[in-house]
């Protein structure tokens, strides 16, 4: 998978694809502090080989896309909708089913309710409802945060460390129903460090703001939606994607039992088998 820089607009959105273009186009839209590496390339693989083109990018702020300073996002929300437009524009296509994780899930929604046409479906895993936080669902293990506020005083020049720092955030997120791969996500982690722009401006989505005129308007999404959800999701748990399910028309609910806030190895058949079925037609 070669990478392809798209500019459009004054920005720049790293972007890679495998698959026949002739096959119908899976956008993959990565979540927050993660480029697009942590769709793993033989995830991606494993899909394009069931007949689908799969276009992954890195968000703004990620990889080599373009990044801001640290405390200091020179975009919105809304942007980062965009930016998944502009990746489509760039590959031709009128429209895609869109595939995100987490904050993935949630552009992917503000795609599809404002621009529907370009959506042909959406999977949505490891997400909520976009919008404001839901007190009526259960927060994030604070675990994570607490581990995240180390994030400041971390030296990001040395790949190493940052590596050895990302392995340990990911770590957290993993379920108690899956064996952590250290080694698969060391690597992940080390080249998410030695690609990106500005390692620490990932941090930037945390202070992201925008999409406002749609809240509270889920239930307008036409495109056929799969909500994929681990049951041992440390981050959003269970009961956001049941909360997804619930307030999409139509929506299907596939639960992966103790599963975390990963995309874990063992359960990439069962997501690819999913996704193919979803997408077919």
């Amino acid at each position: 998978m070669g990478e392809r820089i798209v500019r459009a607009d004054g920005v720049e959105l790293c972007t890679e694809s495998c698959g026949s273009p002739r096959n119908p186009a899976v956008l993959l839209i990565m979540g927050a502090t993660a480029s697009m590496v942590w769709w793993p390339d033989k995830f991606c693989t494993a899909l394009a080989e069931r007949g689908r083109h799969v276009i992954r990018y890195d968000n703004r702020d990620t990889g080599r896309s373009t990044a801001y300073p640290p405390g200091e996002p020179g975009y919105s929300l809304d942007d980062m909708a965009d930016d998944a437009v502009r990746v489509l524009d760039a590959y031709g296509l009128s429209r895609a089913h869109l595939a995100g994780m987490s904050l993935g899930g949630m552009i992917a929604q503000m795609v599809a309710l404002s621009r529907p046409e370009r959506a042909a479906s959406l999977t949505l895993i490891a997400s909520t409802v976009f919008g404001p936080d839901n007190p009526e669902l259960p927060p994030c293990d604070p675990r994570i945060p607490e581990y995240h506020r180390l994030a400041g005083t971390l030296d990001w020049s040395d790949t190493a460390a940052a590596a050895d720092y990302m392995t340990g955030g990911w770590r957290l997120l993993s379920g108690s129903g899956r064996a952590f791969d250290e080694s698969a996500i060391r690597a992940m982690a080390e080249r998410e460090a030695a690609r990106a722009r500005s390692p620490l401006s990932m941090f930037n989505h945390a202070l992201l703001q925008g999409g406002e005129q749609w809240y509270g308007r889920i239930g307008r999404i036409a495109a056929r939606t799969l909500v994929i959800h681990g049951t041992d999701d440390p981050v959003l748990p269970y009961p956001h994607g049941e909360a997804l399910a619930r307030e999409i028309p139509g929506a299907r609910l596939l639960a992966l039992e103790g599963a975390g806030h990963e995309l874990h190895k063992d359960d990439w058949p069962k997501i690819v088998e999913a996704i193919v079925e979803h997408t077919n037609g």
